[in-house]
């Protein structure tokens, strides 16, 4: 007969850490991988991700409300990706490669509808 023995180790701080962690992660809906159906390569991919941290950064974000590095499988192949809070992936659209009619569009969408609500 085998015994097991529990430990309780109960670290408040960690616990909580843990939970804000998984409630900013349900509010994290895109995948940086999901722009590659919308024709971005992934090197494209991720000079934006990189690009909207740094933004982020700059701008006092709480990154880990907003980016979560997590793995994909794509096509059978595993691959690094981002979660994306809604302010995450419009930061990675505008600073994403500006030749893509998909960026230009969103990006002239966002102003338009700034332009609208500021006006």
């Amino acid at each position: 007969m085998e015994l097991t023995v529990f430990i309780k180790d109960f670290r408040p701080v960690d616990n909580i850490a843990r939970f804000m962690d998984f409630y900013y992660s349900l509010h994290m809906t895109y995948l940086a991988s999901d722009l590659l159906e919308h024709g971005l390569s992934p090197k494209q991919i991720s000079d934006a991700v990189i690009k909207a941290i740094s933004i982020g950064k700059a701008s006092g974000l709480e990154l880990n409300q907003h980016f979560r590095p997590v793995f994909s499988g794509i096509e059978r192949q595993i691959i690094n990706d981002c979660k994306l809070s809604h302010l995450a992936y419009g930061l990675v659209m505008i600073n994403a490669d500006v030749e893509l009619s998909v960026v230009g569009d969103f990006q002239v969408s966002l102003l338009q509808s700034y332009l609208i609500n500021h006006s």
